[in-house]
């Protein structure tokens, strides 16, 4: 495999193997994506990735981190998708969005404000999650979801996903990574209930399995669902999530129709002791992909073309996803493939530059 030979998903053909990979811009009014959106995620649909994946986009008010994230919760932010998604689509990338809820790491203060919890005169909302444990000193302390709050949660996924493909989106990512509220069920540190979804790794896992079932029950069958997780907290002695109960759960999840997972890692713990450096998180990917039997996605201090290739060509994962270096330089596919010598056909408009 190369890193720009197509991979096809269901009735999907990526032209290559490079993502974007959902970055949060904290910059939608009320979850309406705006202008800034629409250049956003276009400029990069026009530098030649495969697959634009929108930010984490919250399935409920409730389950937004900022009073700046973006969200699919009602038909005015279909309705102002709809575009976006029209532009991505017509620029050659696929269209993909993540499904999120923040859970305890909600009614937070944007980046640039600080990032802790909204203070009471910013209008902070009740925040819930499995259990009553903030996410942090000086965080709110969020409600415990009861099992009817729970299906609502379940409920809210499902609604969502049927605006996403009203929206016109092609591939849909559950976001169970980074600390947010799948994570926050999977993971011990953040779940301490005694119910049937606490505990075990088979209860904790349960509202994964129920998030996914009723996604796919209304998300075409032609079309690709993904799944991201935290391969591992990072957490000492043993006492967090992990890679062993990541590829545990992978096998539970392929049967029930998701057909990639997107691995990345960390968020449950606020200080964690990450090991950083290139391609980091790059083994978790590759054992994932080789014990599961799934194809999967590499993220983390991806930089280069040919560290990228280098991913691909060895069967570590099947896609490569860049956030920050896509921040960096939207044009990052089209480098590469200069790098490695393909050449990628560019916009009519822009043909005269190469």
């Amino acid at each position: 495999m190369n890193l720009f030979d197509p991979f096809a998903q269901r009735s999907l053909t990526l032209p290559n193997r490079l993502v974007v990979s959902p970055m949060c811009q904290y910059s939608a009014t009320d979850g309406l994506p705006d202008h800034w959106h629409l250049v956003h995620l276009g400029s990069r649909a026009v530098g030649g990735a495969a697959l634009v994946i929108t930010e984490a986009s919250a399935v409920s008010a409730q389950g937004r981190i900022t009073h700046g994230d973006a969200g699919l919760w009602n038909d005015a932010q279909v309705k102002a998708w709809k575009p976006i998604v029209q532009f991505v689509r017509a620029s050659g990338a696929i269209a993909g969005m993540q499904l999120a809820h923040a859970g305890r790491k909600a009614s937070a203060q944007r980046p640039w404000e600080g990032g802790g919890s909204l203070a009471a005169d910013q209008q902070p909302w009740i925040t819930v999650a499995p259990s009553a444990i903030p996410f942090d000193a000086g965080w709110h302390t969020p409600q415990a979801l009861d099992e009817a709050g729970i299906e609502q949660v379940v409920a809210d996924f499902r609604a969502t996903a049927q605006r996403a493909l009203a929206a016109g989106f092609q591939l849909i990512e559950l976001h169970a990574a980074h600390g947010y509220l799948l994570h926050q069920f999977l993971s011990p540190l953040s779940n301490q209930r005694t119910d049937r979804y606490g505990g075990s790794f088979e209860n904790r896992s349960r509202i994964v399995r129920e998030v996914i079932t009723a996604v796919r029950d209304v998300w075409p069958a032609e079309l690709p669902l993904w799944l991201r997780i935290s391969a591992t907290d990072w957490a000492e002695h043993g006492t967090g999530w992990d890679i062993d109960e990541s590829v545990q759960l992978v096998k539970q999840v392929k049967p029930l129709g998701v057909d990639l997972i997107d691995v990345s890692s960390g968020g449950t713990l606020a200080h964690p002791k990450i090991p950083l450096g290139p391609g980091y998180q790059v083994p978790f990917a590759a054992r994932i992909r080789r014990e599961a039997e799934i194809a999967t996605g590499a993220v983390g201090l991806i930089t280069e073309a040919q560290q990228a290739q280098a991913i691909i060509a060895n069967g570590e994962a099947d896609v490569v996803l860049t956030a920050r270096e896509s921040l960096r330089d939207p044009y990052f596919p089209r480098r590469a493939a200069k790098e490695l010598g393909v050449k990628l056909t560019p916009p009519v408009q822009y043909g005269r530059a190469w």
